[in-house]
């Protein structure tokens, strides 16, 4: 039961407020290492402190109250020029934030948090007076040292790096953790899992159910609303008539205007509802200076991430499920694409190194960028391992281009490292990040240049709730293809058509791609020659896909099929003559080839 009563609805709005708060000042530190006599952010992180320790008085949260205070009255000093900032003070300062992260995760749980250990208390406190003494850990670098480190064997642990990112739970150790470094005598180790809460510390993170929207949406979509009802009766008007017998052209033209008109501001109606739903992804970017600025120091690096276009908008759901990729490929970056500082001054690079990180929209895509201007990959080396790890075989990978030999990164239990630390070598991560952007019907890819950086760049639709597609026939049942697959369509020849190793193939503009038919793909019998083809890219792949004939564009909700998921099948949707169309899934379909059972499910 919750200890908060009927403070509960006062502690989900200052959870929220007060994480927010937090992150902005996890980033306002990352600057004031670079600028520690800014005063402007010393006074903005004061600030940051005094008002969560406020909202933590109101809830009566004292352990909560206690730490902010003490880190408040060191910012105090600090802004005031009674002390200077020094690195041993930001990491205690860095280690205060990760326990106040801790505690939001106790309060969320509905639980009164512990009081923070000893040792960083007695940190804080030895620092607003001016003494030297050992600091604690930053807690955010640790804690994702951990979580990178699963048990050999296991596969990535996607809950325990969000954890890591956001503070939501102390990691378990793995089955072989490394040794930590020896605690100084008669001193509490900085980074002990607390005790306080066993039961929550493994538990997934609960995912928002609120959204903040601004009004001027919501007006939109008020007015949009009282317009659908004064054409609703006008319809109804004209219903009347015409079941009254009157059909001349006058009326007639009247029902034409007022369905014109329903179809418009439906249309409208649609758009102001989903970019209720839209959200700028800078309240996700904002968590990744102080994670990437953690790991570095770790790892003895100096690295800075610059953000751009954090006011891009994504659909919500998205933005959540985009953090546990993001993580790894920011982590990804500092740890394998950035050279150590002998390595950079002997290519003669600075010392400081620069990740990137972007969001954009091209049309109705979000592109986002993660690069960095580290040592590159070099394809002929992840050729070489890939063939080591006995990912693929020899022959099959001299055969490869540039382009599909850097995709290796992507295949389960791929490394280059040649030994597993705490941070990597594990060969779990990019693999899965692929597979969590392909969920959300986007796709990575990678560009390197060898001793200049690499460039992650992701794509995604704005939002999933609505799926442009082209509609198209096998027989009698239309199904749907996502239109981000589809390169064009065109008429197929049979004379054109010819024998390559056995398979059929078609030679477009002097490119030999092989047909695939949509019937062998689901489990079909073929009926003929096909006469419409559809030139799909799925990733690396390209090829014709065989159809019957084709309906045309359109813009679909998916609805999930709730009894049955026949492998390739996305879910369903109608179409305008009330038929059920199916939506295929692409990429499992190529996958799997012909899913057994398809052909049942589809009958």
């Amino acid at each position: 039961m919750s200890e908060f009563g009927e403070m509960e609805e006062l502690l989900q709005d200052f959870l929220l407020e007060a994480s927010e708060l937090l992150s902005e000042v996890d980033n306002k530190l990352v600057e004031l290492e670079k600028r520690p006599n800014d005063t402007a952010l010393l006074h903005d992180i004061f600030r940051g402190f005094h008002t969560i320790k406020g909202g933590a008085g109101f809830l009566n949260v004292n352990e909560l109250v206690a730490l902010c205070h003490r880190t408040e009255s060191l910012f105090d000093k600090l802004r005031n020029g009674q002390l200077k900032l020094t690195p041993e003070i930001m990491d205690t300062i860095m280690a205060a934030t990760g326990v106040v992260r801790d505690m939001f995760q106790d309060l969320s749980g509905r639980q009164m948090p512990g009081p923070a250990q000893k040792s960083l208390l007695d940190a804080l406190d030895a620092a607003i007076a001016g003494q030297q003494a050992p600091a604690a850990a930053p807690k955010a670098a640790a804690s994702a040292a951990q979580a990178s480190a699963p048990a050999q064997g296991s596969g990535p642990d996607w809950n325990v790096l969000y954890q890591a990112l956001v503070g939501e739970a102390t990691p378990q150790p793995s089955a072989s953790p490394p040794e930590p470094p020896p605690a100084p005598e008669a001193a509490e180790p900085a980074l002990a899992p607390p005790s306080r809460l066993p039961a929550v510390q493994n538990q997934p993170a609960p995912k928002e159910t609120t959204i903040r929207i601004d009004t001027e949406r919501l007006d939109q979509v008020l007015n949009l609303s009282g317009e659908i009802g004064l054409t609703k009766n006008r319809l109804t008007c004209l219903r009347a008539d015409i079941l009254q017998g009157k059909s001349d052209g006058e009326t007639l033209r009247a029902l034409d205007e007022a369905v014109n008109q329903l179809d418009l501001l439906v249309g409208d109606l649609q758009n102001a509802v989903m970019k209720t739903r839209m959200q700028p992804i800078g309240r996700l970017f904002q968590k990744y200076p102080r994670l990437a600025r953690d790991l570095a120091r770790q790892l003895g690096k100096d690295v800075e991430l610059v953000i751009s276009g954090e006011e891009t908008e994504l659909d919500k759901t998205m933005i959540e499920d985009l953090n546990d990729p993001l993580v790894h490929l920011v982590r990804n970056a500092v740890d394998h694409g950035i050279e150590d500082r002998a390595e950079r001054e002997a290519a003669g690079k600075p010392a400081k190194s620069v990740i990137r990180l972007s969001a954009t929209q091209i049309g109705d895509h979000i592109i986002i960028e993660i690069s960095d201007e580290g040592r590159g990959m070099r394809p002929e080396v992840i050729r070489q391992k890939a063939v080591e790890k006995g990912i693929i075989e020899a022959d099959a990978a001299n055969t490869l281009d540039d382009r599909q030999s850097l995709n290796l990164i992507f295949l389960p239990g791929f490394s280059t490292k040649d030994t597993i630390s705490n941070v990597s070598g594990r060969g779990v991560g990019m693999d899965v990040v692929k597979t969590n952007i392909s969920r959300l019907n986007g796709r990575i890819d990678v560009i390197s240049v060898p001793g200049e950086g690499s460039t992650f760049t992701i794509s995604l639709p704005l939002t999933l709730a609505i799926l442009p597609v082209l509609v198209v026939g096998l027989g009698r049942q239309p199904f749907a293809i996502p239109l981000s697959l589809v390169r064009e369509i065109i008429p197929i020849d049979p004379e054109a058509v010819q024998r390559v190793s056995g398979r059929a193939t078609l030679v477009v503009r002097e490119e030999v791609l092989p047909i695939r038919t949509l019937a062998s793909l689901i489990g079909w019998p073929e009926a003929g020659p096909a006469a419409y083809g559809v030139l799909m890219q799925c990733g690396d792949t390209a090829f014709v896909l065989a159809i019957d004939n084709f309906i045309g564009r359109d813009d679909v909700v998916i609805k999930p099929l709730l009894d049955i998921k026949p492998k390739g099948i996305a879910g369903a949707t109608l179409s305008g003559d009330g038929s059920i169309v199916l939506v295929l899934d692409m990429e499992e379909l190529l996958a799997v080839g012909a899913p057994s059972g398809a052909q049942a499910a589809f009958a």
